[in-house]
């Protein structure tokens, strides 16, 4: 079984900066892409930003030049660095694995509020 986690939410002003982290956990041969993922309240969840084990990244165009992508191999961990936050990116933001043999695998999301 694996587990994956997120963790680094909570409230920020607006231009502040938070970092959300990504933990995957358990019986997992190796992680493939993992991409961050948000969800607003009555929106659709849309995707924010991704890292290969390669370490390419992409990135959504609402997000481009604020937010950077990067990930730790052995500790299977990612991290997702926010600053120049915005009212707009208020948003739950989930973490998805999909392992090197195209398992996927979600976590539980992890609540970001942009409030002055």
């Amino acid at each position: 079984q694996v587990q994956v986690g997120e963790s680094g939410g909570g409230l920020v002003q607006p231009g502040g900066s938070l970092r959300l982290s990504c933990a995957a956990s358990g019986s997992i041969s190796s992680v493939g892409s993992t991409g961050w993922y948000r969800q607003a309240p009555g929106k659709q969840r849309e995707w924010v930003a991704s890292i290969t084990s390669g370490g390419s990244t992409t990135y959504a165009d609402s997000v481009k030049g604020r937010f950077t992508i990067s990930r730790d191999n052995a500790k299977n961990t990612v991290w997702l660095q926010m600053n120049s936050l915005k009212f707009e990116d208020t948003a739950v933001y989930y973490c998805r694995v999909v392992t090197q043999t195209g398992l996927i695998y979600w976590g539980q999301g992890t609540q970001v509020t942009v409030s002055s």
